[in-house]
């Protein structure tokens, strides 16, 4: 029996005679996926002609995926010659949205948000375009400064924001380069180690990156406001306070500066409690370390400790160099 192919549509069911074997043939009943998300079917076949170089499992733990996770809502945005895609789904982990570029040519480059992320992002979009609306137009000299006066990419930012949630980090940075102002997203996971590209977390992913125009910006902003005001649910449990034991209210987050580096203060809740994020962010670095509440006294116990023991050596060392000058003043004296 020759390869045969067949069109389905979504939901149908259709057998299949296969080559006869042990003398019985084999009726194998194929049956489509309800369907892909909004993403997936905006992109064209860009991402089903891979698919069949996958063989093996790989298709039907796909398959799996598809009947675990349920959409429930999908949004389109065009800006400029790029598709953006917002979709809503739920697993047994609860709700998150997926974020998809499609580029022209049919690339693909995808975010995952859990809801109370993408609560957070709703509000950096807010600041990056209150930020954008007060830059003004670009002048050549700008551009070519911004870019490093190539048109490979981009090299400073205008602005930089980013979230640190879980294993999940989210790095926000406003830039422009000859085609125009954009807000480059990227997104890393780490996955622990032996598993893809390792990184100084141990496991590290590459991470998906996506550029949004940033003429879209409020579109874009207002599309994802509206599906989580939809399908978000109420505000204590998109602040996390449900899943870290009731904790409706935290304080607000706060920063230092310190010569070339900013460290932000970051009060956070999980399912496992909550959490201080310090975070030490420079032009070319960045690094965060989280600490958890029940540890908050240790560590502010010590640094007071360390700070007190700082002055006084440095106290110590100031009155010997105070002796050290009064001695050679007093040998002067005594020459003359």
């Amino acid at each position: 029996m020759g390869l045969q192919r067949f069109h389905l549509e979504k939901g149908d069911v259709v057998g299949v005679l296969c080559r006869p074997y042990a003398g019985r043939s084999w009726l194998v009943a194929v049956k489509m996926a309800d369907g892909d998300s909004g993403s997936e079917r905006g992109g064209g076949g860009s991402s089903g002609g891979g698919g069949g170089g996958g063989g093996g499992s790989g298709g039907f733990q796909h398959f799996q995926r598809e009947q675990e996770t349920q959409e429930l809502a999908s949004k389109r945005l065009d800006i400029q010659n790029k598709r953006f895609y917002l979709d809503v789904k739920q697993n047994s982990k609860g709700r998150f949205i997926k974020i998809a570029e499609v580029g022209a040519g049919g690339s693909k480059s995808r975010l995952t948000l859990s809801m109370s992320v993408a609560a957070e992002f709703r509000d950096y979009l807010g600041d990056f375009i209150e930020h954008y609306a007060q830059l003004g137009p670009s002048t050549p000299e700008q551009i070519a400064q911004s870019s490093g006066g190539d048109d490979s990419g981009p090299r400073r930012a205008l602005k930089s924001e980013f979230l640190v949630r879980e294993n999940r980090k989210y790095y926000l940075d406003l830039k422009e380069n000859q085609r125009g102002r954009f807000l480059r997203i990227r997104q890393t996971v780490n996955r622990g180690p032996g598993f893809g590209v390792t990184g100084p977390g141990g496991g590290l992913q590459a991470g998906q990156t996506i550029a949004l125009p940033a003429q879209g910006l409020i579109e874009f902003r207002d599309a994802l406001a509206k599906l989580i005001d939809d399908y978000g649910g109420d505000d204590e449990e998109l602040s996390g306070g449900t899943a870290a034991g009731g904790y409706g209210e935290l304080p607000e987050g706060t920063s230092i500066m310190v010569d070339s580096k900013r460290f932000f203060f970051d009060v956070g809740a999980n399912k496992y409690g909550v959490f201080l994020r310090v975070s030490e962010v420079k032009p070319s670095y960045r690094n965060s370390i989280t600490i958890p509440f029940k540890a908050w006294s240790k560590f502010g116990g010590a640094f007071c400790r360390y700070a007190e023991e700082m002055k006084e050596i440095q106290e110590r060392q100031r009155d010997k160099m105070y002796e050290r000058r009064e001695e050679s003043e007093g040998e002067d004296v005594d020459d003359d």
